[in-house]
């Protein structure tokens, strides 16, 4: 893992922390995870969050490593141990600040900070550990599905805080886990999205050209024919960003006002030119 990687790891936890102390225990949120865990040994028995947080998170490192490997161990190393000592931090600094008494826009805030924290963390392909190890360790042993497991665990871990929660806390619970959620879905296909276009013209050859020319875009040709003349040709197949999509337009109408375009979005492109550095021939 290079510096960068570490930098936003380190970054995301932060923001993670941050939602925790700002929003969620001074608005007396309740949340899934590792940090709904500690709220309910906090009301229950008085254990501090921080404390919970940084023992679970070793214990949990430990059987990760032991059950996944070393590879594993790595990716998880540093969050394991900077999110509690973080959280511990920051609870001090902000243990008498009050940032909202609204709770509807605390759980909001919180669920923006959750998500984005979360997704800077996985986007470089880390783990925030705690939580995020048990659904691993059960999909590699029984091959049960991460997503429903980790579903799972995160509703048993709301019903528990039912205990020192009324209803309304409750509710809030549920839509922070969706927000953070949403936020995190958003967050991982961040700088990804791009468009595909299929373009169908007579003149292929000198869009196909104009492409790779003027827009530095790479392109494929697909064998086609036409349905009703049955007349052969080739489609044209090229991936370019959103920004781009609007000048490709206007280059192909003015090679060829006829010419017929299929735009889809897709979420992500990988290979040269996008994830992998170009190579001039």
């Amino acid at each position: 893992m290079n510096v960068k990687k570490i930098g936003l790891v380190l970054a995301g936890n932060t923001l993670y922390a941050l939602a925790v102390s700002l929003f969620i225990l001074p608005d007396g949120l309740i949340t899934g995870g590792t940090t709904g865990l500690a709220l309910v040994a906090f009301h229950r028995f008085g254990v501090p969050v921080a404390v919970f947080v940084g023992v679970f998170n070793i214990l949990m490192f430990l059987a990760g490593a032991f059950v996944l490997g070393k590879t594993f161990a790595l990716t998880t190393l540093i969050s394991t141990f900077y999110y509690p000592l973080i959280l511990g931090v920051l609870e001090k600094v902000f243990c008498r600040t009050v940032m909202t008494q609204d709770r509807m826009l605390a759980t909001v805030f919180a669920g923006l900070l959750l998500g984005a924290g979360l997704g800077l963390v996985i986007r470089v392909g880390a783990s925030t550990g705690g939580m995020d190890i048990p659904p691993l360790i059960l999909n590699k042993k029984w091959k049960f599905s991460v997503s429903m497991t980790m579903s799972v665990f995160d509703g048993l871990i709301l019903l528990c805080q039912m205990i020192f929660s009324n209803k309304e806390q409750i509710l809030y619970g549920i839509l922070l886990v969706l927000l953070y959620t949403g936020v995190l879905d958003k967050m991982l296909l961040i700088g990804r999205n791009q468009m595909q276009v299929k373009i169908m013209s007579e003149k292929y050859e000198e869009i196909n050209l104009s492409i790779q020319s003027r827009m530095d875009r790479g392109t494929t040709l697909l064998c086609a024919e036409g349905g009703h003349l049955r007349k052969p040709s080739y489609t044209i197949l090229t991936v370019v960003s959103g920004r781009q999509l609007s000048r490709l337009s206007d280059m192909v109408m003015g090679i060829d006002p006829d010419a017929f375009m299929i735009v889809n979005q897709v979420n992500e492109v990988r290979g040269r030119g996008f994830t992998l550095h170009k190579e001039y021939r």
